[in-house]
């Protein structure tokens, strides 16, 4: 804060969310401008969605995390910091529309993240040899394993399946005792956590990749998933709509639909012979997203909204 003092030519402030508030004050004192990096759905957002959750699924409830219990002080520090806010970072369209309407002045910049880096040009991936049109398809889930990232939805969707067709494969945190997530599928392939290699070479083991979670910022393990061969099945509320070329690299669901993911992995079932060149666009259209493009359009975006602004008065 002491280095605010004494700001000499500097014309802002870059925060994160949870992180920002003394900062921004310190900012305002000293008539800098504000910039906000909300990483994930602004709180009063999240926060609906997930009590709705609670009252549809009240089964998974315990699984939903700290969105629908953080304290009335945490709440009012988020609130205070977007109020400061004069520009706010976003990874994507479903972050950038859960800004409330009182902030519609803000300035937003938003910037989808960079995939992995895939090692020369885009060929045809190397599968498991012993699988065949045949064998079960295998969907991949990767993540927490609780209802803000549609888990249970995707267990009801699996249901509709016997296991001789489809392999749900989960790679994640318990949230709850693994017992909890038999009683709801008594036939998953539970994964636990490793180094990052690992997770790539599970994921090329697989078929589909399956995220439809109710709660997100972006998930960068869809653009992980894409970088190795798969489509994908999502909701627009991952924060990935803009990865989904509909019918060629994946599908957008409903938030909340078991019955249209199983739809989706019906068809999938039905067109075992499209996946490995679906797989393919996925895969190129992952490669189109990187991290200098990412830093690129966040420093041209706040170097240019800077330029623009009027000198701020210390307040």
């Amino acid at each position: 804060m002491k280095a605010l003092a004494n700001k000499g030519s500097i014309e802002a402030v870059y925060a994160y969310e949870d992180g920002a508030l003394e900062t921004f004050r310190q900012a305002r004192e000293s008539g800098l401008k504000c910039i906000y990096d909300l990483p994930i759905a602004y709180w009063e957002t999240s926060r609906n969605l997930l009590m709705k959750e609670a009252e549809r699924l009240p089964e998974w409830a315990a699984t939903l995390g700290g969105g629908i219990s953080d304290s009335q002080e945490k709440l009012e520090r988020k609130t205070e910091e977007m109020e400061l806010a004069d520009i706010v970072v976003c990874p994507g369209k479903f972050v950038s529309d859960s800004l409330p309407s009182w902030a519609g002045d803000k300035h937003l910049i938003t910037s989808p993240f960079g995939s992995p880096e895939t090692n020369g040009p885009i060929l045809p991936l190397e599968r498991r040899t012993d699988r065949n049109i045949k064998s079960p398809l295998r969907v991949l889930f990767v993540g927490s394993m609780g209802q803000r990232k549609g888990l249970g939805d995707l267990f009801a969707a699996m249901r509709q399946f016997s296991p001789r067709e489809v392999e749900l494969v989960v790679m994640g945190s318990l949230l709850a005792p693994m017992k909890f997530y038999h009683s709801r599928l008594p036939h998953f392939r539970y994964e636990r956590g490793r180094p990052n290699e690992q997770v790539l070479a599970l994921m090329r083991s697989c078929d589909v990749f399956c995220l439809p979670s109710i709660v997100e910022g972006r998930a960068l393990v869809m653009q992980e998933a894409m970088s190795q061969g798969l489509p994908l099945i999502i909701t627009a509320n991952t924060g990935g709509e803009d990865l989904v070329v509909e019918g060629q690299t994946g599908f957008l669901v409903p938030k909340g639909s078991p019955e249209s993911i199983a739809e989706k992995i019906a068809w999938f079932l039905d067109h075992r012979t499209e996946i490995p060149g679906m797989g393919e666009s996925a895969r190129a259209h992952a490669c189109s997203y990187t991290w200098e493009g990412y830093g690129d359009k966040i420093s041209k975006g706040i170097g240019d909204l800077l330029s623009h602004f009027t000198p701020a008065l210390s307040r």
